[in-house]
C-alpha cells in the first residue's frame, strides 16, 4: 500500500504559490503562455532568427510564392528555385518550381550582417540559404521582393514592444490619477471622473487617427514610434484608472489604512506601500488584458497609413501592403501578418484571463466549490 505524500494546507501556502496553482488549472491560459513566450523570445532576437535583413530585396522576385522545404534527396534540406514567365499582354509574372534550381538550406549560416540587440555585430542566422543571395522565401515575398518571413519576425519586435511600452505608460497614468480620485474623493473625484467619462465617450479609432494625423510628417521612424506609443497611452489609461479608483474607495476605510493614518504615515506612503500592494495581482491581470488593445491600436493606425511608416517594420505596416483586393487574390500570403496579430491577441487574452482567475485563488476556490455542489444537487 502506498502512502500519500503529505502536502501543505492551501491556507498556509504563500500567495505566489496559490496564484501559480490556480493559473496552471486554466488550460487556455497555459496554451496562451506556450505561444507568447516563444514569440517574445524570437522578437527579442529577431536579427538572429530572421533568415535575412528586413530591407534585403530581390526586385526580380516580386510576389514570389512560398517555397516548400524539402529534406529528401542528395541535397539535404533544400528548396527549389523558380522559373519565371511574364505575360506579354498583362505583364503579370508567374512562378513555377524548377527542380533543376536547388537552394541548399542550413542552420547557423552566414548571411546579412547585423548587430544583435544593437550591440553585438554578427552575420549568423538560425536558418537560411547556404549560398548567400539565392532565393529563399518560406512565406513568399512582397511587392519589392523582400522575404515576408524575415519582415514578419522583425515586425514582431515593434508590434509587441509597443504594447508593453504603451501599457507601462498607461499604468503610471492610471495608477496615479485613479489613486488620487479614489483616495481623496469629493470634488477631486468628481472632476477626475468627468474627465474620464469625456475621454471614454470619444470613439477610440477616430481619436487615434486625428492625433496621428497631427504628427509631423518629417519625423523619423524612431521618433514616430515613441509618438504613437504616447498617443496610445494617453487614451488607454481610463479603464485602469476606473478600476484603481474603485479599489481605493473600498480600501481607504479598511482597518490597516486607518491604522497607518493614525501612526502618522503620509498619504503617498499609504497609497504606494499599503493600498496598491493589496491589489497588485488584480492590476497585473488588468495590464495583461490591456496589451492586446495596444497592439490592435498600433496595427490599425499603421494599416491606415497613420501610424508607423516605412522604413519602419511592424505588423500593421506589413498589412498595409495587403489593402488591395487584387494583391490579396494573387498573393494571399501577404495576409500572414494579420494571422500573426490574431494568434497573439487571442493568446494574450487567454493569458490575461488566466491571470485574472489566479489573482484571487481563494475566491475562485469558493466559486468552484459552489458550482460542484450545484452539480451534485
Amino acid at each position: 500500500m502506498f502512502l500519500r505524500r503529505p502536502t501543505k494546507e492551501v491556507g498556509t501556502l504563500p500567495q505566489w504559490r496559490l496564484m501559480w496553482r490556480q493559473f496552471r488549472r486554466h488550460r487556455l491560459a497555459m496554451a496562451g503562455a506556450a505561444i507568447l513566450i516563444p514569440v517574445y523570445f524570437v522578437a527579442i532576437f529577431a536579427e538572429f532568427f530572421a533568415p535575412m535583413s528586413s530591407s534585403t530585396a530581390n526586385t526580380a522576385m516580386t510576389y514570389a510564392p512560398p517555397q516548400v522545404m524539402r529534406f529528401s534527396g542528395e541535397h539535404g534540406p533544400h528548396v527549389y528555385g523558380y522559373t519565371t514567365r511574364r505575360d506579354a499582354t498583362t505583364y503579370e509574372q508567374t512562378y513555377t518550381e524548377d527542380p533543376a534550381k536547388v537552394t541548399k538550406v542550413g542552420l547557423f549560416v552566414h548571411g546579412d550582417e547585423y548587430k544583435l540587440l544593437g550591440l553585438i555585430p554578427s552575420d549568423i542566422h538560425l536558418i537560411g540559404p547556404v549560398t548567400k543571395g539565392e532565393p529563399f522565401f518560406l512565406l513568399g515575398s512582397d511587392a519589392n521582393g523582400r522575404d515576408l518571413l524575415s519582415r514578419l519576425i522583425h515586425g514582431a519586435r515593434v508590434s509587441l514592444s509597443i504594447g508593453l511600452v504603451g501599457v507601462a505608460a498607461s499604468f503610471l497614468l492610471g495608477m496615479l490619477i485613479g489613486g488620487i480620485s479614489g483616495y481623496f474623493g469629493g470634488a477631486v473625484d468628481n472632476i477626475v471622473q468627468r474627465i474620464i467619462e469625456f475621454l471614454m465617450a470619444i470613439p477610440t479609432l477616430p481619436l487615434w487617427m486625428a492625433l496621428s494625423a497631427a504628427l509631423p510628417t518629417d519625423w523619423g521612424p524612431l521618433t514616430r514610434y515613441f509618438a504613437i506609443t504616447v498617443l496610445l497611452s494617453l487614451i488607454g489609461w481610463t479603464g485602469l484608472a476606473r478600476d484603481v479608483r474603485g479599489r481605493f474607495l473600498s480600501l481607504r476605510e479598511e482597518d490597516f489604512v486607518t491604522a497607518a493614518r493614525l501612526d502618522g504615515v503620509g498619504r503617498l506612503p499609504i497609497i504606494f506601500r499599503h493600498m496598491i500592494p493589496s491589489f497588485a495581482s488584480h492590476i497585473i491581470a488588468s495590464l495583461s488584458l490591456a496589451i492586446p488593445a495596444m497592439i490592435l491600436g498600433e496595427t490599425s493606425l499603421s494599416f491606415l497609413g497613420l501610424g508607423l511608416q516605412a522604413p519602419a517594420v511592424s505588423w500593421g505596416v506589413l498589412l498595409e501592403g495587403a489593402q488591395n483586393v487584387r494583391v490579396v487574390a494573387n498573393a494571399p500570403w501577404m495576409l500572414a501578418p494579420g494571422i500573426a496579430v490574431v494568434v497573439v491577441v487571442v493568446a494574450m487574452n487567454f493569458f490575461g484571463d488566466g491571470l485574472r482567475d489566479a489573482a484571487d485563488p481563494y475566491g475562485n476556490r469558493k466559486v468552484n466549490r459552489r458550482a460542484r455542489r450545484r452539480r451534485a444537487a
